[in-house]
């Protein structure tokens, strides 16, 4: 057998190799005597039918059988030859495959593509410039804090002697029948809470039970917008009926030093909630801080250390994307069904971009922890699984037993180690104080003249 290694690219390998005409006439004899042994040919005794008849009367069948005999063989041992490790199922091609002959008349050629881990240099990380930007808390955030906790401790008050007007609370029971179906499945919500005014709230609802006392019925009509939230009502013209069971007022506890020691959270006073909770913010501030400079580094790490990488990979981490989007779509009540393919393709489109980021990442990550020479002793997979069983209100045994039968001890090793390689890039990242800018509005870094691989990545985007 002779083999020839040609570089397509450093993912893409492409081996050319001519199977021996010996290798393939004993093949071919082999096969040739199997057949004749079992076949049944008219005008012969099973068995005893003549050799040459049974190659005429299985020509393709036995030229199929050889084949496959012989060719796997050959590409297993010129990927062993050429010291590849292909990452998924290699692909083979018969050069003439239309006039292969298997006889041993002639060698047979073909050549297989291979998709192979790229040589990853070594990265540059030494010197990466983040700036590190922590959000100011604001005393407004403060008091909607306590707003929202005010209204966790609201109580829903009966009016008496009037009936409703905005602002108070309606429960009722609702039955919504759809005008252009009025077979389908009904809309039905019971002991339904209906703040009057609330920008949450259909219009029509407010506008429809105003007014109202309990034991009142009212019935109206909604034609919601095509925009609208809930996909299953967007477009569609719903007939109500609501049976009014209460009419409520929310109050408010009064906000002074006796509530705030209600809380039996240990505030002495007011004061002392709001100085906690700016304390509070100020620790998730300083955290989301650092969680930032370690993305932008990461992301700087991708930006300046560019390769090639293997496609199966960006496929396999677009369709775990996919998936996943899915399946939150699902939890949100949409049905997937009802989705248009193109809609999907362009999602497709956007996770593979997201996908090839996570995998480039994930690569050079594992890089530099190999430059680094970094290791994940057992005690601290041990250390990580007792997080998780807290985390998760179980005990260690039981949420070792689980990870185990999902195969996520190794999981979890990775992100370990993931996790050492990341703080080594950070260790070696020029990190200086900037003012706050929110990102989301307006670029955080100065406008400097970008670099050549920056270019490539803009223009791309």
């Amino acid at each position: 057998m002779k083999s020839e290694l040609k570089e397509i690219s450093p993912t893409q390998k492409e081996i050319h190799l001519q199977i021996d005409a010996d290798e393939l006439r004993a093949a071919y004899g082999k096969v040739s005597q199997k057949y004749a042994k079992r076949a049944n040919v008219p005008g012969f005794r099973k068995g005893y039918a003549p050799l040459d008849v049974v190659r005429m009367r299985f020509k393709e069948e036995i030229k199929s059988e050889v084949l496959q005999e012989v060719v796997p063989q050959a590409v297993t041992a010129a990927i062993e030859e050429h010291d590849l490790h292909p990452l998924v199922e290699p692909q083979l091609h018969l050069d003439d495959a239309a006039n292969v002959k298997v006889n041993g008349s002639a060698p047979v050629s073909l050549h297989v593509h291979v998709e192979v881990m790229p040589e990853i240099p070594a990265p540059k990380y030494d010197g990466i410039e983040v700036v590190r930007r922590v959000k100011p808390v604001l005393d407004g955030e403060i008091e909607d804090l306590i707003a929202e906790r005010l209204q966790k401790e609201a109580a829903l008050i009966p009016v008496e002697g009037r009936p409703s007007e905005i602002g108070d609370t309606v429960i009722a029971d609702l039955e919504g029948i759809f005008d252009d179906d009025p077979a389908a499945q009904p809309i039905k919500a019971d002991d339904l809470e209906v703040v009057l005014g609330d920008e949450v709230i259909e219009k029509s609802f407010t506008d429809n039970l105003i007014g109202v006392v309990e034991d009142d019925e009212r019935e109206f009509t909604v034609s919601y917008p095509e925009a609208f939230s809930s996909e299953a009502l967007a477009g569609k013209t719903v007939h109500y009926k609501a049976k009014i069971k209460s009419v409520g007022k929310t109050e408010l506890p009064e906000l002074n030093d006796v509530w705030a020691q209600s809380l039996d959270e240990g505030y002495e006073s007011l004061a002392d909630l709001r100085k906690k909770l700016r304390l509070d913010l100020e620790k998730y501030a300083e955290a989301d801080a650092d969680a930032r400079v370690r993305n932008n580094a990461v992301a700087k790490l991708i930006e300046e250390n560019g390769f090639e990488v293997p496609n199966i990979l960006i496929e396999n981490q677009a369709r775990n994307l996919l998936n996943d989007f899915a399946r939150d779509m699902q939890q949100r009540g949409v049905d997937l069904n009802q989705i248009e393919s193109q809609f999907i393709e362009m999602a497709y489109t956007n996770m593979r971009q997201q996908a090839e980021r996570d995998v480039r990442g994930a690569m050079l990550l594992d890089k530099v922890a190999e430059l680094e020479k970094l290791s994940i002793a057992e005690s601290e997979v041990e250390d990580e699984i007792t997080k998780l069983a807290e985390y998760y209100r179980t005990s260690t045994d039981e949420m070792r037993e689980s990870i185990e039968k999902q195969g996520g001890v190794e999981n979890i090793r990775n992100n370990l180690k993931t996790r050492k390689a990341i703080e080594a890039v950070i260790a070696k990242t020029k990190v200086t104080k900037g003012e706050w800018v929110d990102e989301s509005l307006a670029p955080a870094e100065p406008e400097k003249k970008p670099k050549k691989t920056a270019k490539k990545a803009a223009k791309k985007a």
